[in-house]
């Protein structure tokens, strides 16, 4: 699983001009799931997710997690995280899991998040054309992949 993560003051998600989904002060987190991902990329991620320290402290440093903050989730599957661009100018998709099994553990993927940080998760909706806006916080933009525990 690969995910972008923005801190974000504000974020929504919007299918054919209707809000689907909307947070303040929290993680926007778009995530690609690949066919060989499993529980255990679920698991290890999410607890990172909701462990990472990327919100301030009273003095300004970045030092408390997502829970610290009792800060929203909005979960944005996305694809495209996988592009393969070493050919040509069209990405490729290839590593980009089918439906079938992108949309069972993306939906576990937000299970675990919700259980692991005590919110409910806002979600898009898997395939739809979605608009996002957010207003990222800092900015702060990171991204983790769970086939490279680094």
């Amino acid at each position: 699983m690969r995910v972008v993560i923005q801190r974000v003051k504000e974020a929504s998600v919007s299918i054919e001009n209707v809000v689907k989904s909307d947070i303040n002060n929290g993680l926007l987190i778009f995530v690609g799931i690949e066919s060989s991902d499993n529980d255990e990329d679920i698991n290890w991620l999410a607890y990172k997710i909701c462990q990472l320290r990327i919100f301030a402290d009273d003095q300004g440093v970045m030092n408390k997690s997502l829970i610290d903050v009792n800060g929203q989730l909005l979960i944005i599957s996305q694809f495209t995280l996988h592009a393969r661009t070493k050919k040509g100018n069209r990405p490729s998709y290839i590593s980009a899991a089918i439906p079938e099994i992108a949309i069972p553990l993306y939906n576990k993927f937000v299970c675990k998040l919700k259980e692991l940080s005590g919110t409910e998760p806002g979600t898009g909706e898997f395939g739809a054309n979605m608009q996002i806006s957010l207003v990222n916080d800092g900015p702060v933009t990171i991204t983790i992949d769970s086939k490279r525990k680094e």
